[in-house]
């Protein structure tokens, strides 16, 4: 059975870190709605879900896979590329027990798990503000004993890599081109209307999970005889969100 780690959002949510984005008015009581209809779409099909306790003092505890990734068995503890998100690792390793994962932790540098897109056996990983070439070695150093190869890519126009591109169940990549810095580094790429379309999570071979609010993207999808499963994050969006970054998958 496929698990997931997610964690509600604070109650200070609109204070989050912004980069690319205007700062706009957050409505905190949408953002927990959307935030369990989320959660809601993984519990409906199947998933085990492991909700860790709210971090009041953390805005952006809610994007709970920037502070840990997994690959196959191994978690690595990231270490955020925001100093106010250094403390989101206390609450999220305990959640790790009982999981069956080995946990490292990433031995220098800076790393946000929203620069992490595993394709197959090559892991890209996003250079950009909240990543540093030293976490990307770092994170060289945990997964090349794994037969894990690890690919460098360049994030200068959103927060984290997988705010411009993830992948559909057969590999390829997607992403809206004004948002993407480096679109021939992907074997295959398709290019996507909306820049909301950019994120997608793969629920199964046959079906991923996207925003709500790209619905011309997911209707390329559907023409690619995808299943598509739509949930509102905008509340989410306002703070460079997305519906990959709201859960950890443990698969």
């Amino acid at each position: 059975m496929p698990r997931l780690i997610v964690r509600p959002p604070s109650p200070a949510l609109a204070d989050g870190e912004l980069t690319h984005l205007d700062r706009v008015p957050v409505d905190a009581a949408l953002a927990t709605a959307q935030w369990t209809a989320y959660v809601g779409v993984f519990r409906e099909r199947g998933w085990d879900v492991h909700e860790l306790p709210r971090a009041d003092e953390h805005p952006d505890g809610v994007f709970v896979e920037d502070a840990v990734v997994v690959f196959d068995d191994l978690a690595v503890l990231t270490r955020p590329g925001a100093a106010s998100r250094r403390g989101e690792q206390a609450t999220v390793a305990p959640a790790l027990d009982g999981l069956g994962l080995t946990v490292a932790r990433l031995g220098q540098g800076s790393l946000d798990g929203g620069d992490v897109l595993k394709i197959g056996r090559t892991v890209y990983v996003g250079r950009g503000g909240r990543t540093d070439d030293a976490g990307i070695a770092a994170l060289r150093t945990l997964l090349a004993p794994r037969g894990l190869t690890v690919v460098s890519v360049p994030v200068t126009r959103v927060l984290h890599l997988k705010s411009a591109v993830t992948a559909l169940p057969d590999g390829t990549v997607v992403g809206h081109l004004p948002l993407v810095d480096a679109p021939a580094t992907f074997p295959a790429f398709l290019p996507v209307p909306e820049p909301e379309g950019n994120a997608v999570v793969v629920l199964d071979e046959g079906t991923v999970l996207m925003s709500a609010s790209a619905p011309r993207t997911a209707a390329l999808f559907r023409d690619r005889g995808l299943e598509v499963v739509t949930t509102p994050v905008t509340e989410l969006e306002k703070l460079e969100g997305c519906v990959t970054c709201l859960s950890v998958r443990v698969r």
